[in-house]
């Protein structure tokens, strides 16, 4: 059975840590809406170490950072996976990211985690994965 979370409104980090939790307990997560989870901060300090994120490396030898938002949002979760291992790799493989809602997923009853909903924040300073991606010329 695959749990089904909607990003929209949710602190990246705070789900990230989250999600990660429960895929190394052996859950199977599907993120909806990864272009609405949002990042604290002032708009242009984020945007800055985004670009310097993506610029970083070279072509050829990387280290390679994404542009798209679902796949910014897995990267962000593989961070806090011990992805090199086989129980990370594991973890790794059972969560699926999403732009939108896919046809699958429609209808079906999703969750949201209150521990990251944006709720938390005290300013209202904050910008979405979908802004950062379309900064990084992500065209999804």
């Amino acid at each position: 059975m695959v749990t089904v979370i909607d990003a929209d409104g949710l602190l990246l980090g705070r789900m990230a840590s989250i999600v990660a939790q429960r895929a190394l307990a052996g859950e199977e997560i599907a993120i909806v809406n990864a272009e609405k989870t949002i990042v604290s901060g002032n708009k242009a300090q984020v945007l800055a170490n985004y670009t310097t994120k993506r610029e970083r490396g070279s072509r050829e030898g990387g280290p390679f950072f994404p542009r798209r938002p679902d796949h910014i949002v897995k990267r962000t979760i593989r961070g806090m996976l011990p992805y090199k291992r086989e129980r990370g790799v594991a973890a790794f493989k059972r969560i699926k990211t999403y732009v939108g809602v896919p046809m699958e997923f429609t209808g079906m009853e999703t969750e949201t985690l209150e521990a990251a909903h944006i709720n938390r924040l005290s300013s209202t300073r904050y910008v979405t994965i979908g802004t950062i991606s379309n900064n990084l010329g992500a065209k999804y």
